[in-house]
């Protein structure tokens, strides 16, 4: 278990707060804080928490359409409006959020950040999503969602036009001298002049330069070019690895690209989602399991494979195996790297499309572990010490109480170990991460007119 290459670091942590968990019908258990989900009062006491445990940061989804309304916990708050008011009840912890490049502008994506940095003093991270379905497109006067593969080239370009933004104030931008009646530095303003393929911008952003800099970037995407869009941006991957040896290659893997685009190890960390069950004995904690999972009616489990796979799959026996599906990874234009686990779970674990739906719809395809607070100390550090991971993005299955479990159970343990924090050494999401603060110009914004190809393989130097 033991690695010297890991001795003396600490792996991170955050808790990815989701509807009232991560399991599809986590709602229905009588522990869910299900009336309470559009409560403000319920995710500033759940931000407490994991500030409690002394995580690196809590961590918003955002879905720009309506997902299952009859039969699971719907609809979703914007996360910025959230973490902005969560910023004001707490001290320490990263406030993370998605926002998409796909349905989104540029400079209002530059601006709510640079917001949430300031407000926070620091703490605010982006994590960079391009939407998945038909029916955010929709939502937005599109009939169909764009390419996968153009989706990364819009990403790319989008990334470079929000930096370019953040960094059109100077560092020390403000004067604010009432003597001479200067209020900022026209020498430390460097509007932008931006013109790409998909993206243009020509001005100042009306905030100046975020305290760190940018916000910690963040990219949850496998994909092949999701993988090289992290590769030159990300400084946190949000990935699903059920399996780990699959997830220490796919930590090769990335590590490997990191340093072919000139980058340090240490500048990306890769943290697997981790969805935990807990009981004080495997005995309740298997109870507990299959509480969550008779919850799961086969018809949900069905249909859910069903969207994803972009296959009908309601006339095969929900106990049988799943059919041939031909090409469901080439016909996907959503979550590629999904489809694929989805799969391969399938063939390596030989299961039903009941157990498959389940599984999937008790997790989507994250890291589930079932079993006391010790031995999943002993599964984290087991990945983190073997170059699995750098730490996992928790998601408790129902919330708020698997939280409190994780915090006051297994944080304590791997506190023991040497394996997480005590006390929070920094008060921004960059300190606790260690991640240096960009130079002014890291993410190389291009002058007006030049093919975004040209820029394609530079976008971050560190």
């Amino acid at each position: 278990m033991s690695d010297k290459r890991r001795e003396g670091e600490q792996l991170h942590l955050g808790a990815f707060l989701y509807f009232t968990g991560h399991h599809h019908a986590g709602w229905r258990h009588p522990d869910s804080g299900v009336e309470a989900m559009f409560d403000i009062a319920n995710y500033v006491r759940m931000a407490r928490t994991a500030e409690r445990g002394k995580f690196d940061m809590i961590f918003f989804a955002d879905l720009l359409h309506l997902i299952y309304p009859t039969h699971a916990a719907a609809g979703m708050m914007d996360p910025i409006a959230l973490l902005s008011a969560i910023s004001t009840a707490t001290e320490r912890i990263g406030l993370t959020a998605t926002m998409s490049t796909t349905y989104n502008e540029p400079y209002n994506a530059a601006r709510k950040f640079a917001t949430l940095d300031h407000i926070s003093g620091g703490r605010a991270g982006w994590n960079i999503v391009t939407s998945q379905t038909d029916a955010e497109a929709r939502n937005f006067g599109r009939d169909r969602h764009p390419e996968h593969g153009v989706r990364y080239r819009m990403a790319e370009e989008f990334v470079e036009v929000v930096a370019s933004l953040w960094d059109s104030w100077d560092d020390g931008g403000l004067v604010m001298d009432r003597q001479s009646g200067i209020f900022a530095d026209a020498a430390k303003l460097r509007p932008v002049d931006y013109d790409g393929s998909w993206y243009s911008a020509h001005g100042t952003l009306n905030v100046p330069r975020p305290p760190q800099g940018y916000p910690v970037l963040i990219q949850a995407g496998s994909s092949e070019p999701g993988q090289a869009f992290a590769a030159r941006v990300a400084e946190v991957i949000f990935t699903a690895q059920p399996h780990v040896e699959a997830a220490r290659s796919f930590y090769a893997v990335m590590k490997g690209k990191l340093a072919e685009a000139g980058r340090r190890p240490g500048s990306l960390h890769i943290m697997p989602g981790l969805s935990p069950i807990l009981g004080s004995t495997e005995e309740e904690a298997r109870r507990r399991e299959r509480e969550l999972l008779d919850l799961i009616r086969p018809e949900e489990a069905s249909g859910f494979l069903s969207g994803m796979l972009q296959f009908d799959l309601s006339g095969y026996p929900p106990d049988g195996p799943l059919p041939d599906i031909p090409d469901p990874v080439e016909a996907s234009n959503g979550m590629k790297s999904r489809v694929q686990l989805i799969m391969d779970l399938a063939r390596k674990d030989g299961l039903s499309i009941l157990e498959l739906g389940r599984r999937l719809l008790g997790a989507r395809g994250h890291l589930q572990f079932v079993g006391t607070p010790e031995k999943l100390a002993d599964l984290i550090e087991d990945w983190f010490r073997s170059s699995a991971c750098d730490g996992f993005n928790v998601m408790p299955p129902v919330l708020p109480g698997d939280l409190d479990t994780f915090v006051d159970e297994v944080v304590p343990i791997l506190q023991r170990r040497g394996l997480f924090r005590r006390e929070y050494e920094s008060r921004t999401l960059r300190g606790h991460l260690g991640l240096e603060r960009p130079a002014a110009g890291a993410l190389g914004a291009r002058p007006a007119g030049r093919p975004a190809a040209a820029q394609a393989s530079g976008l971050l130097a560190e």
